[in-house]
């Protein structure tokens, strides 16, 4: 293996990792995703349930990447896990994928919903254009943040993760004061057909158990991104196995906390009867605290929405500047600025989210690649089982607890989701194989050049 990246500063504490893993996972899934879970399940302490059950898989991963990122502690995380494992070409195919769709795909769609929730702001007073404007000067903006230190940053993902914590905390607080003082409004303010959206086949019995399972799964997505920041973690042996738990056990407790409230307010009949075109936390705010509460809710979003994409920004530039490091993409990807950040990579990041973001079919392109996304996520944990047979004298600083088993859960879990969703959308999850595998005339290009380079 060539030797891990250089250029990147060691600055980010376990306060700021911690931080950059609440800021990533925590975006608008916790305020929206209870309506099709109870959908699902048809009982609130089944919808706790199944958060619970997703955070023990999460939980399950987190602490097996705890001891490969331990071992790995560079920028590109999970891709160097992967080539450790399998090889450059599997590692060249999931940065590939991340690159293509899988980050900026995810910072386009965040953006446009940064622009939706400022026009709920605006009282719907912004037109298309001026949507698309906003949802472009938030990449900007986004680019522009991470053209700094990663201390700065650090401290950014902090500062909107507390607004996060902050908003989720406050309704929670204001459902549960509400109701023990009876002081609750008698309706819904926005509703819709009850689920009409959800297919009979994922409601109620095993399959919608496990349907509301597969929906808390997408509400933990991003927890592994920390990894890609590995050169950048003070002391990464132990910041980046305690963020990872910290990480995760917090953002249990805070999903948990927050449907309970849910519950408190809104009759699961009135929760399933939410629109789809509004969120589950505005009706609990406006059900206590009247219409008046819509606008700090759109604010609580707008922020939330922007430390997500602030944060998938600032870990989806070490893709190709860990790629660059391995001569699988131009050198220049790799440069670093006086200020320690990959600006090249975070430059051409930006300005790709921006075309997606335009373009409109980042949606499509982003549903094409979750069955990879997934494939490789299973790929990088049961990568632990392959190392402890082929490098079993290598240093681990730490050792993932509860080996073989807890990495086993979080693969068998994985390969249900894999599954599912390959029966689910069967045209989709070959479509996204397909989009990956055109990765693989790109990458033999690249090692033909480096060959090259090397006999020059």
């Amino acid at each position: 293996m060539s030797a891990a990246p250089r250029g990147l500063a060691r600055d980010l504490t376990l306060a700021a990792a911690v931080a950059v893993i609440l800021a990533q996972v925590i975006g608008t899934g916790v305020f929206v995703k209870a309506r099709v879970m109870t959908c699902n399940v048809g009982a609130p302490s089944l919808v706790l349930a199944a958060w619970a059950v997703g955070g023990l898989f999460t939980l399950a991963g987190a602490i097996t990447f705890g001891e490969l990122g331990a071992m790995f502690p560079r920028a590109g995380g999970e891709m160097h896990f992967l080539r450790a494992a399998y090889g450059r070409a599997v590692a060249f195919l999931y940065g590939w994928m991340q690159i293509l769709v899988g980050k900026a795909g995810s910072q386009a769609a965040l953006a446009v919903a940064f622009a939706i929730f400022a026009n709920d702001l605006s009282g719907g007073a912004l037109s298309a254009p001026g949507a698309q404007a906003i949802a472009l000067a938030a990449i900007g903006l986004g680019t522009a943040i991470n053209l700094a230190s990663v201390r700065s940053n650090g401290a950014v993902a902090t500062a909107l993760t507390v607004v996060k914590v902050a908003l989720i905390a406050g309704i929670a607080l204001a459902a549960f004061r509400a109701s023990l003082s009876g002081a609750l409004g008698s309706a819904v303010a926005s509703a819709g057909e009850a689920c009409a959206d959800v297919p009979a086949s994922a409601r109620l019995g095993a399959a919608g158990f496990g349907a509301a399972v597969i929906g808390a799964l997408w509400g933990y997505s991003g927890w592994g991104n920390l990894t890609l920041l590995g050169d950048e973690l003070r002391d990464p042996s132990r910041t980046l196995p305690r963020a990872l738990v910290l990480g995760i056990g917090a953002i249990v407790a805070l999903y948990l906390i927050a449907n309970a409230a849910y519950f408190v307010v809104l009759t699961p009949a009135e929760l399933m009867a939410v629109s789809r075109d509004s969120s589950v936390a505005r009706e609990v705010m406006v059900r206590v605290f009247g219409g008046a509460a819509a606008a700090v809710m759109a604010a609580g979003l707008l922020a939330s929405s922007f430390g997500s994409l602030h944060v998938s920004m600032l870990t989806g530039a070490r893709v190709p500047y860990a790629l660059a490091h391995e001569a699988l993409l131009p050198r220049a990807f790799g440069a670093v600025s006086a200020r320690g950040a990959p600006w090249v990579a975070v430059l051409v990041q930006g300005a790709w989210a921006c075309v997606l973001a335009l373009s409109g079919s980042f949606d499509v392109l982003t549903d094409y690649t979750i069955f990879g996304g997934l494939a490789f996520q299973a790929l990088a944990v049961g990568a632990i089982f392959v190392l402890r047979r082929s490098q079993p004298e290598a240093p681990r600083p730490v050792r993932a607890w509860g080996y073989p088993f807890v990495p086993a859960l979080y693969v068998l879990a994985t390969a249900w989701l894999v599954t599912s969703t390959l029966i689910a959308t069967p045209g989709r999850a070959l479509a996204g194989l397909g989009l990956i595998a055109l990765g693989l005339p790109v990458y033999a290009l690249f090692v033909r050049h480096a060959h090259a380079s090397a006999r020059g």
